[in-house]
């Protein structure tokens, strides 16, 4: 089982990440922030990707600290469990609507971090969360996974259903990604023999 445990604890947040890429949709999500809670479970349903996540952050602040370094806690977890990524797809691609909204997400597990982020949100906050903070949490995942990854919502008026359809098609961008190839044959997917 390809599974890893992260504990990060900074001055400002205390972060426990378990993943398990062969998954069934399990989850704890604790964050403290409702919409983000809310937004990982989108990953784990539809990635099929098992996640629990404890966070204790500076929330009296803002959520910034706690949804960045949840991003980064992930990060760590996932790059973990994937280990040298031998015989994985290594790219995955997902289009997903949700009423009027879509989005497209691609990842690449390339081993080189870079974020190509394109949502223009309809409005500043959803409930008490900031949409600011949705690239702060995609940062710090690409950061640690070590993935390129490109997000575009491509239309979408309610800022609700623009970020649910970037969670959705970010899990199952992944789940194609890190997926096994039975035709790989346990190579690593890259003509430089490493990722």
């Amino acid at each position: 089982m390809r599974t890893a445990e992260i504990t990060r604890n900074t001055n400002e947040t205390r972060i426990r990440a378990t993943v398990n890429l062969d998954g069934t949709g399990k989850q704890n999500l604790q964050t403290g922030v409702p919409f983000l809670d809310h937004m990982l479970d989108q990953i784990v349903r539809h990635g099929l990707i098992d996640i629990d996540v404890v966070a204790d952050g500076d929330l009296h602040i803002d959520a910034h600290h706690t949804v960045e370094d949840v991003g980064i806690t992930l990060g760590q977890a996932v790059a973990k469990a994937v280990g040298n990524k031998a015989g994985i797809r290594r790219y995955g691609h997902a289009y997903v609507p949700l009423d009027e909204a879509l989005s497209r997400v691609v990842v690449d597990f390339s081993g080189r971090p870079g974020l190509e982020f394109h949502v223009p949100f309809t409005r500043a906050m959803i409930g008490q969360f900031d949409v600011d903070l949705t690239r702060e949490f995609f940062q710090g995942f690409v950061n640690h996974a070590l993935v390129t990854l490109h997000i575009d919502n491509l239309r979408g008026a309610n800022a609700h259903h623009q970020c649910e359809t970037v969670f959705k098609a970010f899990g199952r961008a992944l789940r194609m990604a890190l997926e096994i190839d039975p035709r790989a044959g346990g190579a690593v997917p890259s003509t430089k023999g490493v990722l």
